[in-house]
């Protein structure tokens, strides 16, 4: 029986990951430090035979208890948030990027007892998604700058010709740019661990997460999910806010299919050493979201479309999910339609907080909105 460490293990994913690795008959213990803008002060909603410890990753303190026994390790442990790490710089480096070092520390002076480590990455790390050119040549085109964003020019262009570029599925080849701090600390926590993990032959796979949604996110935090940001407007009467024209866009997954991937990781025989995308290779406009979650909830909501933008923000990023059905057998299961009612009925039971105006308000008063 495995004996599996999750840490950030009382969050919205680690939550749906215990209860598999719980069905599998699994051994698990929980280390979170119970963020208060993701908890709201509550105890942590966890099965009542899963062991848990409250403090951080990186609290060296700690990690001896954590890490007793246990061969297999989940780092899911992170700060989220890509306009608040625009301000809160040093919060997110600390917690990504150097708690993150302080606890592969530990886990390399157990390294002979522990079999697999999981770490979460983001698909924040790439910064654009991958574009094709019109005779289909991949191009990677520079970061939208200032001045074509102030002529709501929101498109990609090709550098050579003007023309405007297609999306395509992002594989895992194709350079990371990250364009937040939050996504530079995402890129800090695969790395570290995939190199630490290479050197001292621990299996490691780092899976990149592209937009998960699903019951039991955080309905108050603005900085969770566009699915759970909106759901919780639409539930306060509030229209939801929406960046640039609405159609940019992203690859929504439900959480179940992040557990599937996470599941799958901690045996693959071939995943080791690799950054595998998470996704459904299906992209979807932020619009189009906001639509579906309006009908949904029986709104009739109009759409506060704000024609500004964001630092930090990118315009598409879909997934190429052939590396993870190849070296992990994993194959979604879950279309947008059919998650999306599972949410709702979730989301109309609670009671949300809306303080999108709120982190809005933080982002235009440092010239993060524009």
């Amino acid at each position: 029986m495995a004996k599996i460490l999750v840490t950030g293990g009382a969050g919205f994913i680690g939550r749906h990951l215990i209860a598999k690795l719980l069905e599998t008959g699994a051994d698990v213990r929980v280390l979170d430090c119970m963020v208060p803008q993701v908890h709201n002060g509550q105890p942590p909603q966890l099965p009542k035979d899963v062991e848990f410890i409250e403090g951080h990753a990186g609290d060296a303190s700690l990690l001896d208890k954590a890490l007793a026994g246990v061969d297999v390790v989940y780092h899911l442990a992170a700060e989220v948030g890509v306009g608040q790490s625009m301000y809160e710089m040093t919060r997110y480096v600390d917690h990504n990027t150097r708690e993150t070092a302080t606890f592969l520390e530990a886990v390399v002076a157990r390294r002979d007892a522990i079999r697999r480590l999981v770490v979460a990455s983001s698909m924040s790390i790439y910064g654009e998604g991958a574009y094709v050119n019109a005779r289909g040549q991949i191009v990677t085109p520079p970061t939208r700058t200032d001045a074509q964003m102030a002529r709501h020019d929101w498109e990609l262009h090709d550098p050579a010709t003007g023309e405007t570029l297609k999306p395509v599925g992002t594989s895992e080849s194709k350079p990371l740019d990250p364009t937040s701090v939050y996504a530079v600390s995402k890129q800090d926590q695969e790395q570290l661990c995939l190199v630490v993990g290479r050197a001292y032959e621990i299996p490691t796979v780092a899976l990149r997460f592209f937009n998960v949604y699903g019951s039991g996110q955080a309905l108050s935090n603005p900085y969770t999910g566009a699915a759970a940001i909106f759901a919780s407007r639409i539930l306060n009467d509030q229209p939801p806010v929406i960046f640039e024209d609405g159609q940019q866009s992203r690859d929504f997954i439900h959480v179940s299919d992040i557990v599937q991937g996470l599941v799958l990781a901690m045996d693959a025989p071939k995943a080791p050493g690799h950054a595998i995308n998470l996704g459904t290779g299906r992209s979807t406009s932020i619009r189009q979201l906001a639509e579906m979650l309006a009908a949904g909830l029986g709104r009739d909501t109009t759409l506060q479309i704000v024609n500004k933008y964001r630092s930090g923000d990118i315009r598409h990023c879909y997934s190429d999910i052939t590396r993870a059905r190849t070296l992990l057998g994993y194959d979604p299961k879950v279309t947008l339609e059919q998650g999306i009612p599972e949410l709702l009925e979730w989301a109309a039971r609670q009671q949300a907080e809306d303080r999108v105006d709120q982190a809005t308000n933080q982002l235009a008063e440092r010239g993060l909105v524009k």
